[in-house]
């Protein structure tokens, strides 16, 4: 994290941001201290260091931005700029962001805070900032020409208003939005209770991110902002598996994890080895009495989930999208089906002229995930991510859950595969299997069979070469 301290005796200096005409230049003498991320690793939790005390979030491949107190009101500094974010290793992204990164920092008040969230835009074009789902006055909105102007761009404009309730929020322009939310502008916002609240249980860890979707031409940079569905990179805090931090965690913590889409579609989160109930949307807590054990839960567009489990089961268990396609990377979208088709001659005569050419599908994709074939730069293969038994063959939104009995409280760091205990793992069978036993007829009593059984009118290869019906 770097930080610049850009403190004006007057807001009107050369060289310094200009803060809109409604607010008073003598109240706000100076602007917070500008502080911005430049790595894309999870950062601890930003324990508050004035105002009232809260349970801090982590935010996954993400940090959480620091305030100042003045005179009792929480003063945030957001920058809208052009952003470099790291997807995974090996490819990044040329993106709009705020203070540095895409997503921008999550913002966490407490309930009934008074905030003033000073908004500089660096963009090429004019922006504002909608706080999504919070309730505030008309005028603090963020609707560009509905409830305010548009931010002009070198200008700074001043939000204030009270955190009126608890909950989990976003933070998204509405200007240019099909532009600017495809560029990566979005945020995550958390408000805690100032006291307890009977839908609001305490928790041990508590985890949030975003989902988003962008379509970037392999060997480029920058995303493609007029796609509407055929997307090729789904991420959590716009990184990519192998590139999301995994949520460590320690057995029997309650867990609570907060997803916000916005995306252009609606992404089901599964969790693997638990069940939980959601807990929260961004309408408010849900009442205890709505609940119901779930393994899945939909994320739809513009929405937010909160989830919590007790973590009772140790090991690494898979937290992802469940649509299949969510978890690939740089997917493309016009690639034949060749499942059963036989490319051996073909591939042969090939490789006369193009020695490194490959036969692929025709076994399905796992193999692409082992192969290591030839790619542009600035690209990331389709499945990647190596686990302790080999490829993992995921990419996309997918990371793990690490429960171990051993990790300490407040401890985020990833503690490294998990060591199954003798006898629970899944073995080879080496035993010789029996032929299976073949039907005789066609249907039954209420369908009798009309002639001999027909054969399938195709072949399939099967492994080690040879045909069969």
């Amino acid at each position: 994290m770097s930080s610049r301290r850009d403190f004006f005796k007057h807001l009107g200096l050369a060289g310094g941001a200009v803060a809109s005409a409604s607010v008073s230049p003598v109240a706000l003498a100076a602007l917070p201290e500008l502080v911005s991320m430049d790595t894309a690793d999870t950062a601890p939790p930003l324990l508050a260091p004035t105002g009232r005390p809260y349970h801090p979030v982590v935010t996954l491949n993400g940090w959480t931005l620091p305030w100042r107190m003045n005179n009792g009101v929480k003063e945030f500094h957001l920058v809208a700029e052009p952003v470099v974010r790291e997807i995974a290793p090996g490819m990044k992204a040329h993106l709009w962001g705020y203070n540095g990164q895409s997503p921008g920092p999550t913002i966490e008040v407490v309930e009934g805070d008074r905030v003033r969230i000073f908004v500089t835009n660096r963009l090429p074009e004019h922006t504002t900032i909608h706080w999504h789902g919070q309730r505030l006055p008309n005028g603090m909105d963020g609707v560009g020409g509905l409830t305010q102007p548009q931010i002009p761009a070198g200008k700074t404009y001043v939000y204030d208003f009270v955190a009126r309730r608890p909950g989990t929020f976003m933070y998204h322009p509405h200007a240019d939005e099909m532009v600017q939310m495809a560029m990566g502008m979005m945020g995550f916002w958390v408000t805690h209770p100032k006291e307890h609240h009977p839908f609001i249980d305490a928790v041990d860890r508590d985890f949030c991110f975003l989902l988003a979707t962008y379509d970037i031409d392999p060997g480029s940079y920058t995303p493609k902002v007029h796609t509407m569905l055929d997307f090729n990179l789904f991420t959590f805090n716009s990184r990519v598996f192998p590139g999301i931090d995994s949520l460590n965690v320690r057995q029997n913590d309650r867990v609570r994890i907060r997803m916000g889409n916005l995306s252009m579609t609606s992404h089901p989160i599964h969790l693997h080895g638990h069940e939980f109930v959601v807990t929260g949307t961004d309408g408010g807590p849900v009442p205890k009495a709505a609940r119901w054990p779930e393994v899945t839960t939909d994320v739809a567009v513009g929405q937010m989930r909160q989830i919590e489990f007790v973590a009772e089961a140790e090991g690494d268990w898979a937290f992802h999208c469940h649509k299949s396609h969510h978890t690939m990377n740089a997917m493309g979208h016009d690639v034949p089906t060749m499942i059963g088709v036989d490319q051996r001659g073909v591939a042969k005569q090939i490789n006369d002229l193009i020695p490194e050419y490959m036969a692929m599908g025709e076994r399905g994709m796992a193999d692409m995930g082992a192969m290591e074939m030839p790619i542009p730069d600035n690209t990331l293969p389709m499945m990647g991510g190596q686990g302790p038994f080999g490829s993992v063959e995921m990419g996309g939104m997918f990371t793990v859950v690490k429960v171990r009995r051993h990790q300490k409280p407040g401890d985020y760091l990833n503690p490294g595969w998990y060591g199954h205990p003798a006898g629970s793992r899944a073995y080879e069978w080496t035993v010789p299997m029996a032929e299976p036993p073949r039907a005789s007829t066609q249907g039954g009593q209420s369908m009798p069979a009309q002639g001999k059984p027909q054969l399938p009118e195709v072949n399939v290869r099967k492994p080690g070469g040879h045909a069969g019906h």
